[in-house]
Protein backbone atom coordinates (compact mmCIF):
# COMPACT_ATOMS: atom_id res chain seq x y z
CA UNK A 1 0.00 0.00 0.00
CA UNK A 2 0.99 3.74 -0.48
CA UNK A 3 2.12 5.55 2.42
CA UNK A 4 0.15 8.56 1.14
CA UNK A 5 -3.21 6.40 1.61
CA UNK A 6 -1.43 4.41 4.86
CA UNK A 7 -0.24 6.81 6.78
CA UNK A 8 -2.93 9.83 5.01
CA UNK A 9 -4.19 11.17 8.71
CA UNK A 10 -0.11 11.32 9.70
CA UNK A 11 0.77 13.33 6.94
CA UNK A 12 -2.27 15.87 6.72
CA UNK A 13 -1.80 16.61 10.40
CA UNK A 14 1.77 17.41 9.95
CA UNK A 15 1.42 18.76 6.29
CA UNK A 16 -0.88 21.24 8.06
CA UNK A 17 1.43 21.61 11.08
CA UNK A 18 4.70 22.02 9.58
CA UNK A 19 4.16 22.49 5.39
CA UNK A 20 4.07 19.78 3.06
CA UNK A 21 8.43 18.83 3.22
CA UNK A 22 8.77 19.32 6.38
CA UNK A 23 5.31 17.40 7.52
CA UNK A 24 6.42 14.27 5.22
CA UNK A 25 9.91 14.21 6.38
CA UNK A 26 8.88 14.39 10.04
CA UNK A 27 6.33 11.61 8.57
CA UNK A 28 9.30 9.78 7.34
CA UNK A 29 11.42 10.28 10.63
CA UNK A 30 8.33 8.42 12.46
CA UNK A 31 8.54 5.71 9.85
CA UNK A 32 12.19 5.25 10.47
CA UNK A 33 11.83 5.37 13.93
CA UNK A 34 9.07 2.32 14.23
CA UNK A 35 11.72 0.19 12.23
CA UNK A 36 14.12 1.28 14.19
CA UNK A 37 12.15 -0.38 17.42
CA UNK A 38 11.20 -3.50 15.31
CA UNK A 39 14.69 -3.89 14.74
CA UNK A 40 15.59 -3.80 17.98
CA UNK A 41 13.20 -5.75 18.99
CA UNK A 42 14.55 -8.70 16.86
CA UNK A 43 17.93 -7.88 17.84
CA UNK A 44 17.06 -8.97 21.07
CA UNK A 45 15.62 -12.67 19.82
CA UNK A 46 18.30 -12.82 17.19
CA UNK A 47 22.43 -13.46 18.14
CA UNK A 48 25.36 -13.86 16.44
CA UNK A 49 26.59 -17.58 16.76
CA UNK A 50 30.61 -15.94 16.69
CA UNK A 51 29.16 -12.78 19.02
CA UNK A 52 26.60 -14.14 21.34
CA UNK A 53 26.39 -10.75 22.98
CA UNK A 54 25.86 -8.89 20.28
CA UNK A 55 23.36 -9.51 17.22
CA UNK A 56 24.05 -10.67 13.85
CA UNK A 57 25.75 -8.20 11.15
CA UNK A 58 22.68 -8.17 8.97
CA UNK A 59 21.01 -6.45 12.02
CA UNK A 60 23.70 -4.30 12.98
CA UNK A 61 23.88 -2.95 9.51
CA UNK A 62 20.50 -2.44 8.67
CA UNK A 63 20.03 -0.79 12.56
CA UNK A 64 23.08 1.49 11.40
CA UNK A 65 21.43 2.41 8.02
CA UNK A 66 18.39 3.36 9.58
CA UNK A 67 20.13 5.30 11.91
CA UNK A 68 21.91 7.29 9.61
CA UNK A 69 18.61 7.71 7.47
CA UNK A 70 17.18 9.12 10.32
CA UNK A 71 19.68 11.65 11.02
CA UNK A 72 19.98 12.94 8.00
CA UNK A 73 16.78 13.60 7.76
CA UNK A 74 16.56 16.00 10.92
CA UNK A 75 19.43 17.95 9.25
CA UNK A 76 17.16 18.41 6.47
CA UNK A 77 14.68 19.59 8.71
CA UNK A 78 16.76 21.41 10.77
CA UNK A 79 18.28 22.69 7.06
CA UNK A 80 14.53 23.95 6.40
CA UNK A 81 13.99 25.11 9.78
CA UNK A 82 16.90 27.70 9.53
CA UNK A 83 16.06 29.01 5.91
CA UNK A 84 12.86 29.30 6.93
CA UNK A 85 13.77 31.91 10.04
CA UNK A 86 15.86 33.65 7.90
CA UNK A 87 13.08 34.89 5.46
CA UNK A 88 10.72 35.50 8.20
CA UNK A 89 13.83 37.38 9.37
CA UNK A 90 14.26 39.68 6.41
CA UNK A 91 10.86 41.00 6.12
Amino acid sequence: MSVFKDRKEDLEKFEFMMGTPRGRLAVSLDLLTEALVLVGQHSVYCRSQRQPEQPPMDIRLINQGLGQAKELIQSVMEELRGERERHQAQR
